[in-house]
C-alpha cells in the first residue's frame, strides 16, 4: 500500500516545493501600489531618493554584474533609455532608469556599467546582495526584477519586458 502511494506523495511534495518557491520569489509590490520611497548613495557618492524623480516615468531595475539574464537584457535597456531620454510625455517630463546593483564586489559592478554602456546617471550599489536594504525593502529575491513607476509614484508594471515598456511609453508620448 505504501509503495503504491509513494509516487503520489513525491508528486505532492514536489508541487508544494515549487509553489512555495514561486511565492517566495514574488516581488513585494504589484501594479497600482505606491512605490515606496528610499534614499541611497549613487555611484558618484551623491545622495538620491526615489521621490526626486516624481513627475518622470522611472524604471527601477534590480540587476547584477554576475547575472547572465541581466547582462543579456542590458543592451535593450540602453536602447530604451536612448530612445526616450530627454523626451516629454503627455503626463511626465521624461523617462529615467534607476539601476540597483545587487552585488558582492563594487569593482565588478563598475566594470559592468562601463562594459554594458549603462549611460544613465542613477546607479546604486547594494553590496550585501539580497540582504541589502533595497533588496529587502522591495523583496527582491531574484534578478532581474523591474518596476515601471508612474510620474505620480505608482507602480505601473512589474517585470515587464523592455519591449512592453517601450510600447507603453510610446503610447504616452505627446502628440505633435
Amino acid at each position: 500500500m505504501i509503495k503504491k502511494f509513494g509516487w503520489l506523495i513525491v508528486v505532492i511534495v514536489a508541487i508544494m516545493a515549487y509553489t512555495g518557491n514561486y511565492i517566495y520569489r514574488l516581488p513585494r509590490y504589484d501594479s497600482g501600489e505606491l512605490a515606496e520611497d528610499f534614499q541611497a548613495n549613487l555611484q558618484d557618492g551623491s545622495l538620491f531618493s526615489l521621490s526626486q524623480l516624481r513627475g518622470h516615468y522611472v524604471l527601477l531595475d534590480f540587476w547584477g554584474s554576475w547575472c547572465g539574464p541581466c547582462r543579456r537584457e542590458n543592451p535593450e535597456l540602453v536602447a530604451l533609455y536612448n530612445l526616450f531620454k530627454g523626451i516629454s510625455f503627455k503626463d511626465a517630463s521624461s523617462f529615467e532608469i534607476v539601476s540597483v546593483g545587487i552585488e558582492r564586489y563594487k569593482s565588478s559592478w563598475e566594470k559592468a556599467i562601463i562594459s554594458d554602456q549603462l549611460n544613465w546617471k542613477y546607479h546604486i550599489l547594494q553590496d550585501a546582495r539580497f540582504d541589502s536594504p533595497l533588496a529587502l525593502q522591495y523583496k527582491v529575491r531574484e534578478i532581474p526584477t523591474k518596476y515601471l513607476i508612474s510620474p505620480e509614484g505608482r507602480i505601473l508594471s512589474v517585470n515587464a519586458s523592455p519591449y512592453e515598456i517601450k510600447n507603453y511609453l510610446e503610447s504616452r508620448l505627446e502628440e505633435e
